[in-house]
């Protein structure tokens, strides 16, 4: 723990911890939000995960244009714009009852998504030293699996609560305060975005990038099928509360996977250690497709959550290692737009395929698409060779040279 107390005693880490985690918070609901408004209003488990997936594939459809308008532009009048917009089309989709009209929120608010999570990776390459990155980056997964968990528990209470308006309302709010805040930090508002280097490609040129991509495919399938799997299956199974315990538990044990996983020696490649528990994150994701609503599920999510959250911290290194100068939140947001748009046809394909044949058969499919995901990283491990080395101290210093600013 001494690792971790000394790097909340460098500046500005608190100011990012806190600032964006209400909405943080706010994305962790908004899924099942959106889930039980339109279940609810429709009495369709196809039509509530059609909403999702609307709602995700927009967002992920515009997040490589969102961080690449970062990589120009700075984060200051994006998030300015799009925090307030997001949140007037939550309360505008709250009061929505017809079927197409929900249906359309759920997009246009997808496209508005404020790019919160991609503003705040490269920030920490700034705030702390290179040696602290790691466990910088352990931090910022456990707070992204801390709302992951503190979300759905609201939003699964509320929207059975006798106030099931309540969810969609909270988001907004949450939006506000959390976005509003890191825009208005000195740390976001002065970022200045990083120069590219001389021989700067088209990212959809770098190979690094397209094997990235593919792997998101399987991966972004996958998991769009298990979160409205879940869901779809408390549902039938008449027992939604279970929901929240189920997220609950996955998204405690990702934190502390995440924490775990910052305190995985430097002397570990960082794509060694990401093959490494990709490969167990497989063989504990197949017993979740033997389980049942109940205390089977909750611990067979937590196995996932607890490996999953060490792969995020060791997989935002790769992509560190291996992304062109010059994107640091381009080449994050063209693999969102890439993970996220499969996440959302997985959404679509699990809402249907929960409610005509079973939801069983959906987390077959996760597992599935995880095992796809490890085997397309080895076949291409190549490509990921620059991840596959410990960086000197001078690689180190050269690296954040052209990041360090000025009015911190």
């Amino acid at each position: 723990m001494k690792r971790y107390t000394e790097l909340f005693r460098i500046p500005n880490v608190w100011v990012l911890v806190l600032a964006c985690f209400p909405a943080r918070v706010a994305y962790g609901m908004v899924g099942l939000a959106i889930f039980f408004k339109v279940e609810q209003a429709t009495n369709s488990i196809a039509v509530a995960g059609l909403a999702i997936g609307l709602n995700g594939a927009a967002g992920s459809f515009t997040a490589g244009i969102r961080g690449s308008i970062l990589d120009k532009y700075g984060q200051k009048w994006p998030l300015r714009i799009m925090v307030p917009t997001y949140a007037s089309m939550a309360l505008l989709l709250n009061t929505m009852h017809s079927k197409p009209l929900m249906l359309t929120f759920a997009f246009i608010m997808g496209l508005s998504a404020p790019p919160i999570n991609l503003s705040v990776r490269p920030l920490w390459k700034i705030v702390v030293p290179e040696d602290f990155l790691r466990t910088a980056y352990a931090v910022d997964t456990a707070i992204m699996s801390a709302a992951g968990v503190v979300g759905p528990v609201i939003a699964t209470t509320l929207a059975l609560s006798s106030h099931p308006s309540l969810p969609l309302n909270i988001c907004a709010a949450l939006m506000l305060i959390g976005g509003g805040s890191l825009a208005i930090t000195k740390v976001s508002s002065g970022w200045i975005p990083e120069k590219k280097g001389a021989d700067h490609l088209p990212l959809w040129k770098h190979k690094p990038l397209q094997l990235l991509m593919i792997e998101g495919c399987f991966i972004g399938f996958g998991w769009g099928v298990f979160d409205v799997a879940i869901p779809a299956f408390t549902t039938i199974e008449k027992v939604p509360h279970l929901t929240a315990w189920i997220f609950a538990a996955m998204g405690v044990c990702n934190i502390l996977g995440g924490l775990l996983a910052g305190l995985v020696s430097r002397k570990t490649s960082s794509l060694r250690a990401m093959r490494r528990a990709y490969a167990v994150w497989f063989v504990v994701s197949i017993p979740i497709a033997f389980t049942h609503p109940g205390w089977t599920m909750i611990l067979a999510s937590a196995g996932l959550g607890l490996v999953g959250g060490a792969i995020q911290v060791f997989y935002w290194e790769v992509m560190e290692a291996i992304r062109p100068k010059g994107s640091p939140t381009a080449m994050m947001g063209w693999l969102w737009t890439v993970e996220g748009t499969l996440m959302s046809v997985g959404a679509m394909v699990g809402g249907v395929i929960s409610e005509k044949r079973s939801p069983t058969f959906a987390l077959v499919l996760t597992s599935i698409c995880i095992g796809a995901g490890y085997l397309i990283l080895g076949i291409g491990k190549d490509r990921l060779k620059a991840a596959d080395r410990i960086p000197t101290d001078e690689e180190d210093l050269a690296a954040m040279k052209d990041n360090s600013p000025t009015n911190l």
